[in-house]
């Protein structure tokens, strides 16, 4: 069984085929296993240390729809205590500069509230924005990916995040 679970929500595909990348990164289906969360449930999560979160931050600062769904409906039941939790997410920076990757910030935040373990920060230098909900410390809570305006760096941040990841998860 793999070691990792990503859990992702997408709208239009970005977020699916990223994590499709991230998975490929981090050795394939022997060490991440991918769950849409418009199948996944609470009982999916508790067979994993590591935890990947992904969703595209949608319409102005909103969750996935697969995400928001489970966000209101199931999170809370999951145990996160013991957990490391990575997040990455894929938003317009130009277009939605005041809410850029809100959605991890989101999740982020709740996630935390209920144990888990945060890493992977990312590094806000390279992106033009104006106000994110996903911004601790001077860092985004996980890897910012923007497939709109910076289709041309997604694979060289997901090599360096991923290579990040794999050390704050000890493997």
């Amino acid at each position: 069984m793999a070691n990792i679970g990503l859990f992702f929500a997408t709208q239009t595909g970005k977020t699916e085929e990223a994590a499709e990348a991230i998975k490929k990164e981090f050795g394939g289906d022997s060490v991440v296993a991918l769950h849409d969360m418009a199948d996944a449930s609470a009982d999916d999560f508790g067979g994993y240390q590591y935890l990947i979160i992904a969703c595209p931050t949608w319409n102005i600062g909103e969750l996935a729809s697969d995400w928001e769904g489970f966000y209101e409906d199931g999170l809370d039941s999951v145990d996160f205590n013991g957990k490391k939790v990575a997040y990455f997410g894929t938003g317009d920076q130009i277009g939605y500069g005041d809410n850029f990757q809100d959605a991890i910030g989101i999740l982020e935040e709740k996630i935390a509230g209920l144990g888990g373990e945060t890493v992977g920060y990312w590094p806000t230098d390279g992106y033009d924005f104006n106000e994110s909900k996903a911004i601790r410390n001077g860092k985004f809570v996980g890897l910012a990916l923007d497939e709109d305006n910076q289709p041309e760096l997604s694979e060289g941040r997901i090599k360096t995040w991923v290579e990040q990841v794999k050390k704050e998860f000890g493997l």
